[in-house]
């Protein structure tokens, strides 16, 4: 009886393929379990184990596995329901979820291996230069890596002089599976066995008093064993007994010290020093606390709604000791990296080692050993903070999922699939490990809020700030008036600018806010009015000062800036609006005896990048910090007395039905930075139309207003909460082919759907990497039967992709786009 098993592979495939395996293999293998498999004509992917059956597969001959890879499974039931939910729901294939959420690690990918062929022998007259260096190579070493012979011939394509050895029978090809992850390892130091008894040690120190050096280092072995109890670290025998590791390699070889290696995590805390149970809440906390737990006791999502520096955090911190008491596992996530450095203190002086982090800007060996630590349920990982990937862990008895800053766009996934959104994708997670569901901000979506409202989810508010601070005053300065007045002092109206003086009079910190990094977003020509555009992306190219350069910021594509214009030759450029990087300019002509700091994409790049700017600023070693939405999100600065919006304007006439609530959220957001502490903040928000409606309800704070006004416009023109959205997106290099193809779809979608279409049509930037897009977006109705409405595009998609002239064209969907 033949058995065959359904393997997951970590690439775009609608469906899953089968495999041969034996009736020892079929016992052996468990759903979750990694295999490496063949795939194609000699390439070989590790696939996830789905599922052991006796069905032959009938459109093709089932291939053997190569090698089962796990012991125990390396992902369980539960995420596997999960991860089919996310790409049912979101409309990618499991694949690609797959490849999303295993660490790379995991994924391991053959790499082909270039072996001599010792069946025949080669005339090395027929072979040009690089066919001869390459066999040369081969005498000196068993195999080649790809990479190997394109450092060899120091050029990269390299395929074509591999393919002529191969027809020349000169090489042969050979795929080879390679481990990524190295566990992380720490020296250890042992006294051996023959010397533990006092005789033997007395002996040894005989033996050596003609080396001091290693008397020395055996009394101080001694020593630090008495003292601690623990194994000794090489490192730290060093340091302690003040010899070189020379000494212990040389008591090594004579047989009276043993090195062994001992495995460790790469991330690790220090124990906690601070008691939950001393966590004192004031009554708005508690009563909010109060209404969460009821909430939870009626099976629900919760909403909580807390004005910024309401304490949230410690509303956080006791339901978390609750869960962790039961011995379960919690989730936290972050929109932003920049947030995780500042939780992750505030949580391990309560939890300690119990605190495990999880996101991109970890490298994969430790992302890995995070992996393993849930998966096991370690103490070390009992707490996972991390941003949207941190879903995908192989949690076993997870008992919350707080969503903190919930209303954040940066939870949605938008390149590559699985383009999903972390919060909703969080809350069905919780409701698979049947465990409850938190989601906190200061200025909630309004989906979420909606949800509120009409009692899908509960609802816990905390009005006051802790301590009853005060909110901060915020000021609207009219810069309309000002420009015309020539009142201006380069980007600072007269009230922001002595505002700033004042402050910084009085030893506090100043945040400034600009939504755009760079130094200016247009060079243009005053003469002819020409401006540097990017040759891959229907934009122009950003200024940055620093590197004096001009970047396209969707394609990577930078230049020199240049001495004249391209068009008519004069040297007449001047540059448009202004980005972090002139703010930061001109800070430091106006208070010279100020420290200015920035803190974007340009200067957060590095690991540690977010981390370093926050700590310099908690410390007081900035005076100013300048920068784009990553200073908006939920820090915590308890010296900051004055924060500035630099252009209210740019965020309130984006072309985007999201514009205005988004422009709320972030200004309130901003604005919740100053005065954390006794003494009340103000903001000040510069702006060409200080009478806007969104401004006036900032300045008030007034989220109930605003939430009814965007809630009634949206329901007048369908969009979302009152309506779903989806919007699919057309790519191709060739304008004259996509267009035809967005009618040929827009056109089937009208005829089988009774949602509204709309479009095809091109967006602001309608050229990105030279590739042209448009866009179709579709609406429908919350109650109707979404999955039929995604059925009836996959069957579309089907009659489109028959097409030959339309095969090339990307398609991509973005379920409830943002």
């Amino acid at each position: 009886m033949e058995y065959f098993l359904d393997v997951i592979l970590p690439i775009p495939l609608e469906r899953m393929f089968t495999y041969r395996i034996t009736r020892a293999e079929a016992t052996y293998i468990k759903q979750g379990m990694r295999v490496a498999v063949p795939f194609g004509k000699s390439k070989l992917y590790t696939g996830i184990a789905y599922r052991v059956h006796q069905d032959k597969p009938l459109a093709y001959e089932a291939k053997d596995i190569e090698v089962i890879l796990d012991d125990v499974p390396l992902v369980n039931p539960t995420q596997l329901k999960h991860w089919q939910w996310i790409a049912s729901y979101y409309m990618c294939t499991l694949g690609e979820v797959v490849r999303s959420g295993l660490p790379s690690a995991f994924l391991l990918e053959s790499e082909t291996m270039i072996l001599p062929n010792t069946d025949a022998e080669i005339d090395e007259t027929t072979l040009d230069d690089d066919e001869f260096l390459v066999i040369e190579a081969l005498k000196h070493q068993s195999s080649l890596l790809i990479k190997d012979v394109v450092a060899i011939l120091g050029k990269k394509t390299v395929l074509p002089v591999i393919q002529r050895l191969v027809a020349k029978k000169g090489i042969q090809l050979k795929e080879d599976i390679q481990e990524k992850y190295t566990p992380k390892t720490i020296k250890y130091i042992r006294i051996s066995e023959l010397y533990r008894d006092e005789t033997a040690l007395a002996e040894v120190l005989n033996s050596l008093s003609r080396a001091p050096k290693q008397s020395k280092a055996v009394l101080s072995y001694y020593q630090m064993e008495a003292q601690t109890h623990k194994p000794i670290k090489e490192s730290d025998l060093v340091a302690e007994g003040q010899v070189s590791k020379s000494v212990i390699k040389a008591l090594a070889d004579k047989g009276i010290f043993e090195i062994y290696y001992l495995e460790t995590d790469r991330v690790q805390f220090e124990e906690g020093d601070k008691d939950v149970d001393k966590v004192a809440l004031n009554e708005f906390q508690a009563q909010a606390l109060e209404a969460i737990k009821n909430t939870f006791d009626a099976n629900k999502v919760c909403l909580l709604h807390g004005v910024t520096s309401a304490g949230k955090t410690e509303v956080y911190i006791k339901l978390i000791k609750q869960v962790m008491d039961q011995g379960k596992q919690v989730l936290y996530l972050l929109p932003e990296i920049a947030l995780t450095s500042q939780l992750i203190n505030r949580l391990k002086a309560y939890f300690g080692n119990a605190v495990g982090v999880y996101h991109s800007k970890y490298n994969v060996n430790e992302r890995v050993e995070v992996w393993n630590s849930v998966l096991q349920q370690k103490e070390s990982a009992q707490i996972v903070i991390g941003a949207r990937s941190a879903l995908f862990l192989p949690f076993q008895e997870l008992g919350l999922v707080i969503i903190d800053e919930e209303h954040e766009s940066s939870f949605k996934q938008f390149d590559p699939a699985p383009r999903y959104h972390a919060r909703d994708a969080a809350i069905v997670l919780a409701q698979l490990h049947k465990s409850n569901c938190l989601l906190g901000s200061a200025t909630p979506s309004l989906e979420s809020y909606a949800n509120a409202k009409s009692g899908k989810y509960g609802l816990a508010k905390i009005t006051r700030r802790y301590g009853n601070v005060l909110m901060p005053e915020i000021e609207l300065v009219d810069i309309k008036e000002a420009t015309r007045k020539k009142r201006m002092q380069g980007h600072f109206s007269e009230r922001l600018f002595k505002e700033i003086e004042e402050t910084l009079a009085e030893n506090e910190q100043v945040i400034l806010f600009q939504n755009r990094r760079g130094f200016a977003p247009i060079v243009e020509c005053t003469t002819c009015g020409h401006s540097v555009q990017c040759p891959n992306c229907d934009v122009s190219l950003t200024y940055h000062q620093h590197r004096t350069q001009l970047r396209c910021h969707y394609c990577g594509y930078h230049v020199a800036l240049p001495k004249a214009c391209e068009a008519c030759g004069n040297a007449t450029l001047d540059t448009k609006g202004f980005g972090t990087e002139q703010i930061q300019e001109e800070l430091k002509t106006l208070f010279p005896n100020a420290t200015v700091g920035r803190m974007d994409l340009d200067t957060t790049r590095g690991k540690y990048g977010y981390q370093k700017i926050i700590a310099a600023f908690e410390s007081q070693e900035m005076d100013i910090l300048v920068g784009t939405q990553m200073v908006t999100k939920g820090l915590d600065f308890r010296n900051v007395g004055l924060v500035g919006i630099m252009n209210a304007d740019s965020l309130l006439n984006f072309p985007d039905y999201r514009a205005h609530e988004r422009s709320f959220q972030l200004m309130v957001q901003v604005a919740g930075r100053a005065g954390r502490t006794q003494k009340r903040g103000k903001v000040l928000i510069q702006a060409y139309n200080p009478y806007h409606q969104i401004l006036q309800q900032v300045s008030t704070y007034d989220y109930e207003k605003m939430f009814a006004e965007q809630v009634y416009e949206r329901e007048q023109f369908k969009y979302p909460p009152a309506t779903r959205i989806m919007r699919i997106t057309l790519k191709d290099r060739d304008y004259n082919k996509l267009n035809e193809a967005a009618e040929w779809l827009a056109g089937s979608l009208r005829n089988s759907m009774q949602g509204q279409v709309l479009g095809p049509e091109f967006p602001a930037v309608s050229r990105i990497r030279n590739e042209y897009i448009k866009h179709i977006l579709i609406k429908f109705k919350p109650k109707e039967a979404v999955h039929h409405t995604k059925k009836s595009i996959k069957r579309i998609q089907l009659s489109f992709d028959a097409i030959a002239r339309f095969r090339s064209i990307k398609l991509v969907y973005n379920v409830d786009h943002i």
